[in-house]
């Protein structure tokens, strides 16, 4: 083998890698394990010891401190860490009626009140918004002119009095369009700050709704304020930083005043120490702030020694600029002189929330002057994790911005005459006036002023105004990109489009739930893997343990990818890397299994192991891709736990690759230069499926009517009893629920409830309450079924002592059912989308459309059979086949596993086919290439199933139909790779064939 030196170079290179990836894992772990010995069980202690350690070296080796630790570790989703799942509704009736200006006219308002029902319907709701609004306006007043109502004077530019009701509804879309991803640009800011791991925040494409999924909060009402806040966009006048200096040292001087009287005798030293220490600071500018420059440089560059101050007496006598750099800068006599501009100062990620500590404290607030506070910069400094600070004026006797964002027209991105991209800003009238008044203000003299533009109290820009700005018209530029410039201009409409965003839905994970998800998730996953590799050892002998090693070394590089990569682990990314092992078997079993007919050849062991490898190599190459495929379109057409369960997928195919292709190789290379005995098979395993003969081919016909009748029955049942959905694809109403019983579990409600209320009720922890989702009566609308879900869930649960609840009133509210059409519809495309794009790789690489067509057949074959099952046997068996989003993962998984065996096979035939006898029939030989590769077939077969079926016994209900859906999938899967793709090679390529 060739290359040997270069493989094991970049295994230890990677193994060294994922090592260091991992040590994140442990080491963050080690420190809560530390918090909660420190704490003794009390929560609030344990959080302020996290706290205060966030800036502390925590990894002796490197001196990472906490807070990067915490950023590097495995990120766990919302099912496995708890938090809060929210989807927010951005309201766009209340947009029509601004752009509108609050038209009185009574056919316009009843429009826009039936449009608000229709999108409330589970029928009609994956209708655009503006649209409904449109037909229903013209089927009130069919000769009505909607450009009476909106060619208002501000929207003049862009709508004509004359314009068609078609051209009024594409600018009201464009609008809404600019407004529901403004909105998301607002959500996705304000949860960033937030401080929370891996947040997922997504639109939905084709709709006006957000979904946003936070792992690990545990304060519902705070994020609720946090998310349901409309968006404010203003503009402020700004000091310089040689104005706001002064303040700074002030404030610092105060705070190591307050540090050193702390630890002193309270009483009146404290007042004539803090008033020395504001004098000293005055003082200390009058110099020029010598000391303070370099303090904040050592502070900046985490050096104390040019001060000659450790890091401990520098947080004692400068606080501030010790978490905070100053804006300074070199002059033109080498002496640091005060930077220009608005900026006063610089500070890191995770040092930001301590500076907001330090300056919207009570002792601060009440020694700076009233119109002046501190602002952050949205994003980061280029490259960096560093966030500059700005020095805001407030003006007028409230203290409030020069501008609102209400007077703003229209933004929109640009270039200037040099070409480089800036932003034009159009304002109204009113706007205009005001802005001719500020701009001459700001540029006047030589020293000119920047306007600060704020939204949701982040700047998000702030130009030095050049000249007075007459007309309303601005152009803004700078070191833009032309990213940079559609953002601001998105951010510029938010005034003009106020489109709040309302929670329409909200669900909370308990860290009980969390805890049980991730120890099912270990249990099954461990069993999983022992029972593949005692399998592997007990059929192929010592070279099974070759597979053993491989699988544990896979396991490793696995995981330090995905912690490497940032992917959040999710319950169903944790079904994903079992699953992954037991496919991952599947190229040691094709190599063993070419292996031994080498040396049933007569080959010596060296030779049969190298052409075993040359021989299967083809097969294993088809297979895995084809299986990538299907995970890359997951991926890109998945949302939530499904693109998690795909980036598990794809890593473990590509680290499988590496190790059951090079790093077995070489264990068997150095296993043959120690003259080793390598055996792969036991006496019992030695001659399995040995001369198989059967008559596949043949029997075709009774395969056919086989599954015929059975998807038949199937779409009959589909069609007339359908399926039973679950809350996130159907909707329900939602209950928040305490009991008497504080012990109460899970399994006891459900047991109480589920008989009647179906048993795709969703029941999570929340704290010590629990939420309960049930879709019983969901499409009765009326308030009677409102009282009649709600009545019979209280007598239900207080039928048993257990379950007693201890709240009469448990309020409600629903969810909507607008996000399972949009998963509904996905699916569907999404299923048929990698039908399409398998199919076109099958003939690529086979050059036959009848191989193309056998695999088409196959996938679509399975994936109604399985659709088939869950609704035939639905309400039969005893537990759920409820259709949900882990279903649909299930369903993509199935189609990758039967193209996978599907490919092997045909790898196979076309082999046979090749070297044929020109005298033999073609279903001769496919005949016999399917039982040459039927032992191969059979022990991949066993081996996913075994896996999966300790997913389904250990893995817990939260993915127990998840994994029945993989478990049948991979039996019919393996079965159409034989009985139905291949014999529809043989029926459409008789001619061909020969």
């Amino acid at each position: 083998m060739q290359g040997k030196g270069v493989i094991k170079f970049f295994a230890i290179l990677l193994a060294v890698v994922c090592l260091y990836q991992l040590s994140f894992t442990w080491v963050a772990h080690k420190v809560r394990e530390d918090a909660k010995v420190y704490s003794k069980g009390d929560p609030e202690k344990e959080k302020a010891y996290l706290d205060s350690i966030s800036n502390q070296p925590v990894y002796p080796l490197l001196k990472h401190d906490y807070a990067y630790v915490l950023q590097r570790e495995i990120a766990l989703g919302l099912d496995l860490k708890g938090g809060m799942n929210v989807t927010m509704q951005i309201q766009l009736d209340e947009l029509v009626r601004k752009i509108a200006n609050n038209n009185p006219d009574a056919t316009f308002n009843q429009a826009l009140a039936n449009a608000d029902k229709l999108q409330a319907n589970a029928q009609t709701n994956q209708k655009d918004y503006i649209a409904l609004f449109v037909s229903e306006y013209e089927k009130l007043n069919p000769n009505g002119k909607l450009a009476a109502i909106f060619s208002t004077k501000d929207n003049q530019d862009h709508l004509k009095f004359n314009a068609s009701n078609s051209e009024v509804k594409t600018y009201l879309e464009d609008l809404a369009s600019t407004a529901v991803k403004q909105s998301f640009t607002v959500l996705n800011t304000r949860i960033n700050q937030f401080g929370v791991t891996q947040p997922n925040i997504q639109l939905q494409q084709g709709s006006n709704r957000i979904l946003v999924e936070l792992p690990g909060v545990k304060e519902p009402e705070r994020v609720r304020k946090l998310l349901s806040g409309s968006a404010k966009l203003e503009f402020y006048e700004t000091f310089d930083n040689a104005e706001a200096y002064q303040y700074l040292i002030n404030i610092d001087n105060l705070l190591a005043a307050k540090s050193k009287t702390a630890k002193a005798d309270t009483g009146k030293s404290a007042k004539v120490d803090t008033t020395a220490k504001l004098a000293a600071g005055k003082a200390d500018t009058a110099k020029g702030g010598s000391l303070l420059s370099k303090v904040q440089k050592n502070a900046a560059k985490n050096d104390t020694s040019a001060a000659s101050l450790s890091k401990t007496k520098l947080a004692a006598q400068h606080p501030l600029f010790a978490v905070m750099s100053l804006n300074v800068g070199q002059g033109a006599n080498g002496q640091q002189q005060l930077g220009q501009g608005p900026v006063v100062g610089y500070a890191p990620l995770q040092d930001t929330a301590k500076v907001n500590s330090y300056l919207h404290s009570a002792d601060v607030l009440a020694v700076i002057p009233r119109n002046i506070k501190f602002l952050w910069e949205v994003k980061p400094i280029k490259n960096t994790k560093t966030f500059a600070l700005y020095a805001i004026k407030l003006t007028g006797a409230e203290n409030g911005p020069v501008l609102s964002g209400d007077v703003i027209n229209d933004a929109r991105a640009d270039n200037d005459q040099k070409g480089s991209p800036e932003v034009v800003m159009i304002m109204n009238s009113e706007g205009a006036q005001k802005w001719r008044t500020v701009t001459a203000e700001a540029s006047s003299g030589t020293n000119k002023k920047a306007i600060a533009i704020v939204l949701d109290d982040n700047v998000y820009s702030a130009p030095t105004v050049q000249n007075e700005i007459s007309g309303g018209v601005s152009s803004i530029s700078g070191n833009f990109t032309i990213d940079d410039t559609r953002d601001l201009a998105n951010v510029l409409k938010a005034g003009r489009l106020p489109a709040p965003a309302h929670i329409v839905s909200e669900s909370i994970v308990g860290p009980s739930l969390g805890q049980e998800a991730i120890s099912a998730g270990i249990t099954s996953s461990i069993l999983g893997l022992v029972v593949v590799l005692i399998f592997m050892i007990a059929y192929y002998n010592r070279a099974g343990t070759v597979a053993v090693v491989a699988v544990i070394i896979n396991i490793f590089f696995l995981m330090g990818v995905l912690t490497s990569l940032g992917a959040v682990l999710t319950v169903p990314g944790v079904a994903g890397i079992v699953l992954t092992l037991g496919i991952a078997v599947d190229a040691n079993v094709l190599v063993y299994e070419r292996v031994r007919e080498e040396l049933n050849l007569g080959k010596s062991l060296r030779i049969a192991v190298a052409d075993g490898f040359k021989h299967a190599l083809p097969s294993i190459l088809d297979s895995q891709i084809s299986t990538f495929l299907t995970g890359l379109i997951l991926f890109v057409f998945g949302s939530g736990p499904i693109q998690g369960f795909a980036t598990t997928l794809m890593i473990g195919i590509a680290t499988s690759l590496f190790c059951s292709l090079l790093i077995s190789r070489v264990i068997f290379e150095w296993m043959l230069d120690k003259g080793m005995d390598i055996k792969f098979s036991n006496p019992w395993s030695s001659h399995t499926f040995k001369n198989a003969n059967f008559a596949f081919v043949k029997n075709r016909t009774k395969f056919y009517i086989f599954s015929g009748l059975f998807i038949a029955a199937g779409l009959v049942s589909i069609f007339t009893r359908g399926f039973t959905y679950g809350v996130d694809f159907e909707g329900g109403r939602n209950y928040i629920v305490s009991f008497t019983n504080k012990a109460v579990t899970t399994e006891q409600i459900h047991e109480a409830i589920d008989a009647t209320l179906g048993r795709s009720t969703e029941v999570k922890t929340m704290g010590d309450k629990f939420s309960i989702t049930t879709n019983y009566l969901f499409n009765d609308n009326s308030t009677a079924a409102d009282a009649k879900v709600k009545g019979t869930l209280v007598d239900l649960l207080n039928k048993k002592p257990e379950t007693k609840i201890a709240n009469s009133d448990l309020g409600g509210s629903k969810v909507s059912a607008t996000i399972a059409d949009e998963l509904k519809t996905s699916a569907i495309y999404t299923v048929l989308f990698a039908i399409f794009v398998i199919s076109a790789y099958i003939l690529i690489r086979f050059r036959k459309w009848q191989f193309s067509l056998g695999a088409m057949i196959a996938t679509a074959h399975d994936a109604l059979l399985v659709l088939s099952f869950f609704s035939l046997f639905n309400g039969f068996l005893p537990f759920s086949l409820d259709i949900d989003q882990a279903f649909i993962a299930a369903i993509l998984t199935v189609i990758g596993y039967s193209i996978n065996d599907t490919v092997v096979v045909f790898d196979r035939i076309r082999e046979f086919l090749d070297h044929s006898n020109k005298n033999e029939k073609p279903e001769e030989v496919i005949n016999k290439a399917i039982n040459s590769t039927l032992s191969r077939t059979i022990i991949t077969a066993l081996t996913v199933v075994f896996v999966l079926l300790v997913l389904f016994i250990f893995g817990g209900d939260v993915i127990k139909g998840f994994s029945f859906a993989l478990l049948i999938g991979v039996l019919f899967g393996t079965y159409s790779s034989i009985c139905v793709a291949t014999p529809v090679i043989v029926d459409f390529g008789k001619k061909d064939l020969k």
